[in-house]
């Protein structure tokens, strides 16, 4: 049986916790910061659980992770 292999972009981008969730990192962090607020930018900063229909398909790429 051969191993499953790890999707690497899928890999970058989300984590699993020590509960099993799948946490992602927030969109719009990226440029154009000085017209956001300081809290808008500290909430950014935090991660976030995946949807249910989007754990699912995670899960297939990131099998060990």
């Amino acid at each position: 049986m051969p191993k499953i292999k790890t999707n690497k972009s899928a890999a970058k981008r989300f984590y699993k916790s020590g509960s099993g969730k799948i946490l992602r990192n927030k969109a719009f962090k990226q440029h154009l910061l000085t017209s956001k607020s300081r809290k808008t930018k500290r909430n950014l900063r935090k991660k976030s659980v995946l949807f249910k229909g989007d754990k699912i398909r995670i899960k297939k790429l990131i099998p060990r992770a």
